[in-house]
């Protein structure tokens, strides 16, 4: 008798769309409008899975670069006005992007500034959030460290949301920006498995781009990095006190290059660079079996009679009810 296929070998191969784009700078409901249109150009396009920058709505706060930490008034005055427009999780927000990527039929994994709205309403995380076909919240992943000044700006998270989601594509999961730089924290999703590692990002460097070929090759997974482009006249027509802050020649903040890396660290597709656009990948999971034969760092590459990694899954909320 012939062996049934699984719904995961139906599948398999399969796309997906890095979506490089700017959102709608310090406009949460016109960023999540145009997000959900980029979902539907996603499907469009024949993807399975959509993945949106980091902090993609309702941006990333750019100006954490730009103005000195001593300037305290105007920076409380831009994180207020942030925090009016952050996300809250099981929103009318999210709803209106679960009811997208149900529409599109598609995965949707999306970087947001999250309101911490089980506690004190008044602090942000950075997070990515991921989204079934079915128009269901799956998994919820907070950025661990913020970097540098990003620490004024966004909390904590913790390790319970360092994980790899089993769906019927693939073992995916994801870290943002900086914290792909995080050995442990890596290791930790070779070890659940992962296949599809997403990397949403605000990072355009190249050696960035490199650390995806490292990544995908070191874990033997397919990585998508995924960054936002922005403009300075974006951020200057909302925020036009900032001005007098951003005296760089050029029109461009941030000019993207995300980029899509099979199991071996050669490029998919990208970098695409100083422009909006969709970057389209095959998935083929056989290339990363195949590519495990002699590197496979959570298995018999590893030497766990010398070396052991402890993850604390626990939650680490700031309130307990008993």
């Amino acid at each position: 008798m012939k062996k049934k296929k699984t719904l995961r070998e139906k599948r398999n191969p399969f796309s997906i769309a890095v979506i490089q784009a700017s959102p709608v700078f310090m406009n949460k409901d016109a960023s999540i409008e145009k997000a959900c249109t980029l979902i539907s150009d996603a499907a469009k396009k024949g993807a399975s899975l959509a993945v949106f920058p980091e902090a993609f709505i309702p941006c990333y706060p750019d100006w954490i670069w730009h103005i000195p930490p001593g300037e305290i008034t105007l920076n409380q005055d831009l994180y207020a006005k942030l925090l009016q427009q952050a996300v809250i999780v099981g929103s009318d927000d999210t709803d209106r992007l679960c009811h997208a990527a149900k529409k599109a039929g598609i995965y949707v994994v999306i970087g947001i500034n999250e309101k911490n709205s089980m506690a004190s309403g008044g602090s942000l995380n950075n997070t990515l959030l991921f989204i079934d076909p079915d128009g269901n919240i799956f998994g919820r992943h907070q950025k661990l460290i913020p970097t540098a000044p990003e620490r004024t700006i966004w909390g904590y998270g913790d390790a319970s949301t360092v994980t790899v989601y089993d769906c019927d594509l693939c073992k995916v999961g994801g870290l943002i920006c900086w914290e792909n730089y995080m050995p442990l924290v890596r290791y930790s999703l070779y070890a659940e498995g992962i296949e599809l590692y997403l990397a949403p990002t605000y990072d355009e460097g190249e050696t960035w781009n490199a650390s995806m070929r490292h990544i995908a090759k070191e874990g033997r997974c397919f990585v998508a990095g995924c960054c936002m482009v922005l403009k300075k006249e974006e951020v200057l027509k909302k925020l036009p006190q900032l001005e007098p802050y951003y005296t760089a020649p050029g029109e461009w903040i941030n000019k993207g290059n995300s980029v899509i890396t099979n199991p071996d660290g050669q490029t998919l597709s990208g970098p695409l660079n100083a422009e909006e656009g969709i970057l389209i990948a095959q998935i083929d999971l056989h290339l990363l079996d195949a590519s495990k034969w002699n590197l496979d760092v959570a298995g018999h590459y590893a030497r766990p009679d010398a070396f052991e990694l402890t993850i604390r899954k626990s939650p680490a909320p700031i309130i307990r009810f008993k």
